[in-house]
């Protein structure tokens, strides 16, 4: 059976605490992953997306798009003709159309509020798919990724960006601490809300990373997987074709 981690209680369905945490910390995100970070997580981006550039999909769909900053960095180095970015949290997406608007990407770059795992789109829609630090909310994972291989066109590429577990000793470990006690505490000043930071570590634990998260593309009809650890295993770059 699946693990599964909420961001609150035990009442009330994943999907929905995951929206209200993202609604309470969305003025705060951007600032904090730069900060936690250290400024790694626009490398981790760049790199993910860059794994499309040989393909050249002109509509993209970017899935937990957050506060937009896949499609946007999208819109710079692949010049698609067209990305639409889903997310559950009303609050990050109006963060994210306020930095579309501002950088004058409106007609590129579309924003909607919408379910990861009842995709509001028609089969093969889509040339490619990102997800980035989204699917380790997903309440059904593998409903969540056979959502999008359903909406993925044939041939087209879906690109995941997640958290990993560091192997390499002492690494493992000062990394541990820093995830699990430091960067909580960081968070719970900064964003006023002392359970998200606290939930990440937690669910980062839990989540079936590497070879595991592989065999759920497999098991899902995606082929040609594989996966590229980042930063020592901090993050991970999964790419699944169907």
């Amino acid at each position: 059976m699946e693990k599964t981690v909420k961001p609150y209680s035990e009442e009330g369905s994943k999907k929905s605490q995951v929206s209200n945490m993202f609604d309470k910390i969305a003025p705060y995100y951007d600032l904090l992953n730069r900060v936690l970070s250290l400024g790694i997580d626009t490398i981790w981006r760049k790199k993910a997306i860059d794994l499309l550039k040989e393909d050249n999909p002109q509509l993209i769909l970017d899935v937990a798009t957050g506060t937009a900053d896949v499609a946007i960095e999208m819109s710079k180095r692949l010049n698609p003709t067209k990305i639409i970015g889903v997310d559950i949290s009303k609050e990050m997406l109006d963060v994210g159309r306020k930095k579309i608007e501002k950088k004058n990407l409106q007609n590129i770059i579309e924003l909607k509020e919408g379910d990861s795992e009842n995709l509001p789109f028609e089969d093969n829609t889509f040339d490619a798919i990102t997800v980035a630090f989204g699917v380790r909310n997903y309440e059904n994972l593998e409903k969540g990724l056979a959502e999008m291989r359903r909406v993925l066109k044939k041939d087209g590429k879906l690109v995941v960006l997640e958290f990993s577990k560091p192997k390499l000793f002492p690494f493992k470990q000062l990394f541990n601490a820093y995830f699990k006690y430091i960067l909580p505490m960081i968070g719970r000043f900064t964003s006023k809300d002392p359970r998200a930071y606290q939930y990440l570590y937690e669910s980062v634990q839990i989540f079936p990373e590497g070879e595991a998260f592989l065999k759920l593309l497999e098991k899902t009809g995606y082929n040609s997987s594989q996966c590229t650890p980042l930063s020592l295993g901090i993050c991970s770059i999964y790419l699944g074709k169907k």
